[in-house]
C-alpha cells in the first residue's frame, strides 16, 4: 500500500495484491456544507449547526459539529406528493444552487435585490437602483396589514422584506432554490420579520395553493425561467383572489425581434426562449386577466447589466475569488451579448400589470 496522491481534499491510496490486483482507496473530509446539503436533499430543513458546547466557531477552527433540523414542511394541494419541476425550472434550480452564481449575486448583482434596477444616473450602485425599481412596482398597488402577497422566484427575499416592513402584509416567498430561500430565511429571522414572510420551495409552474389564496401575485425577472409560460399565468390566476392583481418584471425579448439572434443572450443562463410585452398581452387575455398598463422601461435593461460589468471589472479578483475565474469570465462574454442585443433594440424590458376579472 502506497499513497499515490495528497492534498487537503483527498488522500488517494493505492493497494496492491499478490494476486496482481489492484485497488484504490480515496479518503477525504466530510465538510460541514456537504452534510448540510445533504441533509436537505433528503429532506430536512431549518438546520442548525453547532460547534463544541454550541460554542462559535469558524469554518477552520472545529472538526467537529452537531447539526439539528427539521422535517421538512411545504405546503402542498391535496394529493400532491411532490414538486414538479419543467426541465427549464429545473436548469434554472441548479445553477441558482451553485457556489459560484451565490455568491455573485449575492455580492455583485444587488444583494437582496437581484434583478435589473432603475438608475436615475449613470454610475449609482447596483444596490441602489435595484431597491429602486422595488419601491417604483410597490407604489403601482394599493397594499395593506390584510392584504396576501405571493411573489414568484422571489430569490433572496429583498422584495417581500420591503413589502413586510412597508405595509405590514404578508408574503410568500415561492422560489426553486434552496440556496436562495436559506438566505432570505436568516435575513427574515434577523431583521424580524419571520411572523409575516413565509418561504417556501416550489416551482411557479405548479403553485402549491389552493385556488383564490392571494390578493397580489408579484414576481421579478423569474419568469424567464420559466419554460411553460402560459401554463405559469395560469397557475396565477388560479391562485388569485377575484378582483387579484398580478404584477411583475420580466427581461424580454422585443416584439419585432429577427428570429435565431438571441441565441448568445439565452445561453447566459441557459434559457430555451425569452417571453415579450404582445405574447404576455395575450397570455394574459386568455387566461382571464386583463391590463391595468404596461410600463416600458427598455433603456434600464442596458443600464443595468452595464453597471453590473462594470462593477465585476472594478472588482474583479476579488469577484474570481468568490465566484472562480470561469464563472466571472463567462459572466462577462454573457453580460455582453445582453448589451447589445438590447442596444440592437432586440430586447425589452418593463413593469407589466393585469388583474384578474
Amino acid at each position: 500500500a502506497e499513497p499515490e496522491y495528497l492534498d487537503e481534499g483527498l488522500a488517494r491510496f493505492k493497494y496492491e495484491f499478490p494476486d496482481q490486483s489492484v485497488y484504490h482507496l480515496n479518503m477525504f473530509p466530510l465538510r460541514k456544507d456537504y452534510t448540510i446539503n445533504l441533509m436537505q436533499e433528503v429532506g430536512f430543513q431549518g438546520i442548525k449547526t453547532y460547534g463544541y458546547f454550541q460554542e462559535s466557531y469558524h469554518n477552520d477552527e472545529q472538526d467537529f459539529f452537531v447539526h439539528v433540523a427539521e422535517k421538512e414542511y411545504k405546503k402542498k394541494l391535496k394529493g400532491q406528493n411532490q414538486v414538479n419541476y419543467s426541465t427549464t425550472v429545473d436548469t434554472a434550480r441548479t445553477y441558482y444552487n451553485s457556489d459560484s452564481a451565490d455568491q455573485f449575486y449575492a455580492t455583485v448583482w444587488g444583494g437582496e435585490d437581484i434583478h435589473v434596477g432603475i438608475y436615475e444616473r449613470e454610475d449609482e450602485p447596483v444596490f441602489d437602483a435595484s431597491r429602486r425599481t422595488v419601491e417604483r412596482v410597490a407604489s403601482l398597488l394599493n397594499l395593506n396589514e390584510n392584504s396576501s402577497v405571493l411573489d414568484i422566484g422571489s430569490g433572496y427575499g429583498g422584495a417581500a422584506r420591503y413589502l413586510a416592513k412597508t405595509f405590514g402584509c404578508h408574503v410568500t416567498c415561492l422560489n426553486v432554490s434552496k440556496v436562495q430561500n436559506q438566505r432570505n430565511s436568516q435575513m427574515n429571522q434577523e431583521q424580524g420579520l419571520g411572523s409575516l414572510i413565509e418561504v417556501i420551495e416550489g416551482s411557479f409552474e405548479d403553485i402549491p395553493y389552493e385556488d383564490e389564496q392571494f390578493d397580489v401575485v408579484w414576481s421579478q425577472d423569474a419568469i424567464l425561467h420559466s419554460g411553460n409560460r402560459i401554463q405559469l399565468i395560469k397557475e396565477v390566476q388560479r391562485v388569485m383572489k377575484p378582483g387579484g392583481e398580478f404584477i411583475f418584471t420580466d427581461p424580454m425579448q422585443s416584439d419585432d425581434c429577427p428570429e435565431g439572434l438571441l441565441q448568445p443572450v439565452l445561453d447566459r443562463i441557459h434559457l430555451d426562449s425569452l417571453g415579450s410585452i404582445e405574447f404576455y398581452r395575450k397570455a394574459a387575455k386568455v387566461t382571464g386577466l386583463e391590463e391595468i398598463q404596461v410600463i416600458d422601461l427598455t433603456a434600464q435593461l442596458v443600464n443595468h447589466y452595464r453597471r453590473v460589468l462594470e462593477t465585476v471589472d472594478a472588482n474583479y479578483q476579488q469577484a474570481v475569488a468568490d465566484s472562480g475565474k470561469d464563472y466571472i469570465d463567462a459572466m462577462k462574454v454573457g453580460l455582453n451579448h445582453w448589451i447589445d442585443a438590447g442596444k440592437n433594440g432586440y430586447l425589452s424590458w418593463g413593469i407589466l400589470h393585469f388583474r384578474k376579472k
